[in-house]
């Protein structure tokens, strides 16, 4: 059958679209190509990512420690905290985990994997992952019923089987469809990634950062879309664009959780949900002006760091990229 003419699930659909043959994900340009992440805005983001690798090897009392970035695109944070990290004590591991082949000179330091690394003890970093992890997508009838939301390749859509089983359980819970009309992403494929990602650390934190919602202030109507060439377009699953969604953080930080329910406290994970802007603070990096009596005692540095404060507020400005949110897990090291 004609792929374009065949009706699928969004997930399946999107699975095909970004990691299928000739995938989105899968062309040489990589994500830099078509939309510019705060990796991207400035590396500030790099040096506190550094400086947050540092807490962690302090944390665990070593200065040999593992950075894994999942969903590295093409290495551009792990080649940027290993330069901001070249002045310190740090000794570090780089793991890019990529579906995407390895880019031509890339430092050979990283290690390449399209697979997560299972048992490192360090800082498992993951911007804009989450968000691309595809998703079915339900809708609810004129009588309330929620169904899956079916699409062809070139972005058609109709309204499919009823949702049931885990599916039908996680809507109820973290995304009741209220009205007719209303549409929910499915996020419990979030969840099950993010839980494995979790659950390859040893020891250290977790952290995903991405445009997210949490339960009491859900969409009503859902926010897949599309980007191709740093423009926004509608969602087709046809592999010409990046097909993408908010992420319920909060379900994906309440699976990680009921996950290690059995544990015991001891080794239980601790998760916090914050802005980033908050988290960025946290981390020195601030929008702050210089004082203007730099500006005539030393103008140069002024201006350097007029810019470095322009650069620093763009990644913490409110209705931007400060308002992406942070899910950090901290995973204690387990006694014998």
């Amino acid at each position: 059958m004609d792929e374009t003419c065949q009706w699928q699930g969004w997930r399946e659909a999107t699975e095909r679209a970004l990691y299928g043959p000739e995938g989105f994900y899968l062309r040489p340009e990589g994500p830099a190509g078509h939309f510019r992440t705060s990796v991207h805005a400035s590396p500030l983001f790099a040096g506190a990512v550094a400086r947050l690798l540092g807490e962690v090897a302090a944390e665990l009392g070593t200065a040999e420690v593992d950075l894994v970035d999942v969903g590295a695109g093409r290495g551009e944070l792990l080649t940027a905290v290993l330069a901001a990290a070249s002045g310190t004590a740090l000794r570090v591991r780089a793991y890019a985990v990529e579906r995407a082949a390895r880019p031509a000179g890339l430092d050979p330091r990283i290690v390449w994997t399209d697979r997560l690394p299972v048992g490192v003890r360090g800082l498992l970093f993951a911007n804009e992952w989450l968000d691309n992890v595809p998703v079915d997508v339900a809708e609810a009838d004129v009588e309330g019923t929620a169904r899956y939301v079916e699409v062809r390749a070139d972005g058609t859509e109709r309204l499919g089987g009823p949702v049931s089983g885990p599916d039908a359980d996680w809507l109820a819970r973290w995304w009741p469809l209220r009205e007719p009309g209303a549409r929910a992403e499915i996020g419990r494929s979030r969840d099950e990634a993010w839980a494995a990602a979790v659950a390859s650390l040893a020891a250290g934190r977790a952290v995903a950062v991405d445009y997210a919602h949490v339960r009491e202030s859900r969409p009503p109507f859902g926010t897949l879309t599309g980007f191709r060439a740093g423009r926004e377009v509608p969602p087709v699953p046809d592999g010409t664009c990046d097909l993408t969604a908010h992420v319920a953080l909060d379900a994906c930080a309440a699976a990680v959780a009921s996950q290690d329910a059995g544990g015991g406290a001891a080794g239980s994970p601790v998760a916090e949900l914050v802005p980033q802007r908050e988290a960025l603070h946290a981390l020195g990096v601030s929008g702050g002006r210089p004082p203007l009596s730099l500006a005539s005692s030393d103008p140069a540095a002024y201006v350097r760091a007029l810019a470095t404060a322009g650069e620093a507020a763009e990644l913490t400005a409110r209705g931007g990229l400060g308002d992406f949110l942070w899910l950090t897990v901290r995973v204690p090291a387990t006694t014998a």
